[in-house]
């Protein structure tokens, strides 16, 4: 070959493109930057929704965790039960079974209670309790002698008179009474009236 592309000697050149080391290298480096950004950037997610390597207090209920029934104490009555020595009962009878009204105000007395009048009932009641009793007072009694009255005839309504005055209250046998609640479960009433067992709350343990 003739002009400037003279073969001399045994060497031939080489017609290969430069090579891109450099573009190479600019490539490489910066894909292991992002690599390191995008590390850090779920390194620092994972301590924000873990707490950072710290036991997070309030992810969840942890696996293995039970909820336990604890009892909690029940608030005492906010207003002090009387004793049954300290209540006047006035036993009337609305059927029409004689001698039931002596009978029961016998057996209250057995119990403790003070007994007013025996006899029967006012025409408002009388032959008109289809259930086993009333037991009626005035308006402070409702929480007070009724429900310790409550427990000596459990199934007997109670009602309130606003504008009747004293403490006296009325045991008004009705047509379904046979007799008062047995002595024995009477007195667990009234000890669970005065002195209420704590109910069950639940508690969440790990």
């Amino acid at each position: 070959m003739g002009g400037q592309y003279q073969i001399r000697g045994d060497k031939y050149p080489r017609m290969r493109r430069p090579r891109r080391r450099g573009r190479l290298v600019v490539l490489t480096i910066t894909s292991v930057a992002a690599l390191g950004v995008a590390g850090w950037g779920t390194l620092q997610l994972f301590d924000v929704f873990t707490g950072g390597g710290h036991p997070a207090s309030a992810v969840g209920v942890k696996a293995g965790c039970a909820t336990k029934a604890s009892p909690s104490p029940s608030p005492s009555p906010s207003v002090a039960l009387p004793g049954p020595d300290r209540i006047t009962v006035n036993v009337l009878n609305a059927t029409t079974k004689s001698g039931l009204a002596k009978k029961t105000a016998d057996e209250l007395r057995k119990r403790g209670f003070k007994i007013g009048d025996v006899g029967n009932a006012a025409k408002e009641y009388d032959k008109k309790v289809k259930g086993i009793g009333v037991l009626l007072g005035p308006a402070s009694a409702l929480k007070t002698s009724l429900p310790v009255l409550g427990t000596q005839l459990a199934d007997a309504e109670r009602r309130t008179d606003a504008s009747r005055k004293g403490g006296e209250i009325d045991l008004i046998i009705g047509d379904a009474f046979t007799r008062l609640t047995a002595e024995a479960d009477a007195d667990r009433a009234l000890a669970a009236l005065n002195d209420p067992e704590p109910e069950p709350t639940a508690k969440k343990g790990c």
